[in-house]
């Protein structure tokens, strides 16, 4: 099926770019409160279900290694590898007794632009550290610490560390990820493709913790709240995710590559995933953000916040607004909610 067009960007008072796409959004009950697009073909979710990822290891091995919340949160992250960033994921390789030689995640130059020149400055590299995925490495060696077997291979789809991670989406989801579609992510995890309406469940579940044990629905409170009193860990200045949890603290977001985006709405019980045909980024932050103002569970400060991430202004290098880029709100379908 054709995906509808969910954002425009214009420019001179005309549409220059219009990128497609696909949400579903379900509720705490795992009914679909609203979906529009083809959302039942498996896509991969890429970094936006880090807090998944997360999940078995906040719930078995941070207490063991005394995670704070910073750490906690940057385990989930895509960071910007500003030193903040890199410090705390130091920490977290210091306390299992590992260093970056341990992460199998890559190198590559920080995301942020003044980290990136800085450390240019300096006449250095980068190292794995900078990987905007090292929080989430650190977590899955103390997995593997905590499990008890070797953490080298940990990245590989037969190792137990991600054999635990299969569990997990499984428990959350309700599909088995061993017959969906399996790739390997940028940073040499697995990543199992599935329905997006598979993956708003999931997240409907996390957010709510219907239905999943006690000790996991306490890991995934944990994990929110992680999130919520330190949003910068999860992206960094400047950063959608970021920006728009300090906005709106009762919101959860998570970016994920090629226009793959996933959230929560913890108070209300509500799972969100998005993913625009072309991979853009920029279109998916819109979608997610007129996504999240569309449900009615907000103050009106809250959606107001929300919507103006929804509709942002196109600059030029000089720095003038020449257009702006907007999710289509009126292509939204009205949500129905649970009795």
């Amino acid at each position: 099926m054709s995906n509808p067009v969910l954002v425009h960007v214009t420019r001179g008072g005309i549409v220059e770019s219009r990128h497609r796409g696909a949400f579903a959004v379900a509720d705490a009950g795992g009914g679909l409160a609203v979906a529009l697009g083809d959302i039942a073909s498996p896509i991969f979710p890429r970094s936006a279900i880090k807090a998944f990822q997360a999940l078995a290891m906040v719930e078995l091995a941070a207490d063991r290694f005394g995670f704070t919340e910073e750490e906690i949160a940057l385990a989930c992250a895509s960071h910007g590898g500003e030193p903040e960033h890199v410090r705390v994921a130091r920490a977290m390789l210091a306390k299992l007794g590992l260093d970056q030689a341990d992460l199998e995640c890559g190198a590559h130059w920080p995301y942020d632009a003044e980290a990136q020149h800085a450390l240019a400055a300096a006449g250095e590299r980068p190292g794995a550290i900078h990987n905007n995925c090292s929080g989430k490495h650190a977590g899955m060696l103390a997995l593997a610490l905590t499990l008890d077997v070797d953490p080298k291979g940990y990245t590989d789809v037969s190792h137990p560390v991600q054999r635990t991670i299969a569990a997990t989406l499984r428990d959350l989801c309700g599909i088995d990820p061993d017959a969906q579609p399996c790739g390997t992510d940028g940073c040499s995890v697995p990543t199992w493709a599935m329905p997006l309406a598979a993956w708003a469940r999931g997240f409907a579940r996390f957010a709510s913790g219907a239905s999943l044990a006690p000790e996991r629905r306490r890991a995934a409170r944990r994990i929110m709240a992680a999130v919520r009193n330190h949003p910068f860990m999860v992206a960094g200045s400047e950063r959608f995710c970021t920006r728009l949890m300090q906005a709106v603290p009762r919101a959860f977001v998570k970016t994920g590559a090629e226009g793959v985006f996933c959230g929560a709405v913890p108070h209300a019980g509500f799972g969100l995933a998005v993913k625009c045909d072309d991979g853009a980024g920029r279109a998916a932050e819109a979608i997610m953000a007129a996504l999240l103002a569309h449900l009615p569970v907000w103050t009106p400060e809250e959606e107001a916040r929300l919507r103006s991430f929804a509709t942002v202004p196109v600059t030029n290098r000089a720095g003038l607004e020449v257009g702006e880029l907007r999710a289509l709100e009126t292509a939204f379908p009205p949500v129905t909610l649970a009795a």
